[in-house]
């Protein structure tokens, strides 16, 4: 072997042994956490979704749950998230139309329902009886900060509709317990509505008829909207683009296709939901 022939293989050989300790170095280095900012009320599903896939690709992802008008309003304030997915459409639209988030899609659907103590009776026949009723409390969640107050609201402007009036009485009546910027206090790990109808501050509460667990809570009864009264609710999911480098990006759009598999579908139907994509 000539010296020329000899310089070039040692050449070649660290070369090669560069980039397999970088490759070696890289496969070590655990991924950067991708932060999915999620309406509360998708936080328990959303939840098992991000741990399954975490388990099979080893994505670490971190969950910042609440009202999805908050959310909104600190992602336009610069918080750091790679997906936003909300009880609304409009809230992720927002974010497609400055130019900060990428096309939103239907992730999931849900619709409007009403909890109540045993001891009230509520039935979906006697449903908007019930709420019209002086004697009993309803609680709400707080429209414009969270979707749940806006679709109660939805609710009561159709009230109107079938009981002319009814709208100034339920509107008059609700207190917004939850979302707002000054909501009561609810201990830790108890869902608000329950808390507030087992103290005997309200009686009723307008919320969603997805659950937080897979296993509906049996305590309270859940009665569906009558038809003329139904509320249904999409929920928008996009992908934040703004400073965002190349890998946290793939990274994000890789999270935003599973989150749209019939693997991740599929999880929805036990909390309550409607899957949009499924097999």
């Amino acid at each position: 072997m000539t010296k020329p022939q000899s310089i070039l293989l040692r050449t070649l050989l660290s070369s090669v042994l560069a980039i397999s300790a970088g490759l070696a170095m890289a496969q070590q280095t655990p991924a950067a956490p991708l932060t999915i900012y999620t309406a509360g009320s998708m936080s328990g599903a959303l939840g098992a979704i991000t741990r399954q896939y975490t388990s099979e690709t080893g994505q670490p992802i971190e969950l910042v749950s609440g009202p999805a008008g908050m959310l909104l309003d600190k992602i336009e304030h610069s918080a750091k998230a790679d997906l936003f997915v909300s009880a609304n459409m409009a809230h992720p639209q927002r974010l497609t139309a400055e130019g900060k988030a990428a096309p939103t899609v239907v992730f999931a659907r849900n619709r409007l329902c009403v909890e109540a103590r045993p001891d009230v009776g509520l039935t979906t026949g006697n449903l908007l009886d019930k709420l019209l009723d002086p004697n009993v409390r309803i609680g709400t969640s707080t429209p414009k900060s969270d979707p749940g107050g806006d679709y109660a609201w939805a609710l009561f402007a159709k009230a109107g509709t079938v009981r002319p009036g009814a709208t100034q009485t339920l509107e008059a009546k609700a207190q917004q317990l939850v979302g707002g910027a000054v909501a009561p206090q609810v201990p830790a790990g108890q869902d608000p509505g329950k808390y507030f109808m087992t103290t005997r501050r309200i009686d009723v509460f307008i919320g969603y008829c997805s659950s937080h667990e897979p296993t509906p809570d049996t305590t309270l009864t859940q009665v569906e909207l009558p038809a003329e009264l139904a509320i249904a609710a999409d929920y928008g999911m996009t992908v934040l683009e703004s400073r965002q480098n190349a890998a946290s990006r793939d990274a994000a759009y890789r999270l935003a296709l599973y989150l749209m598999s019939p693997a991740a579908q599929d999880v929805l139907t036990r909390y309550g939901f409607t899957p949009v994509a499924r097999q």
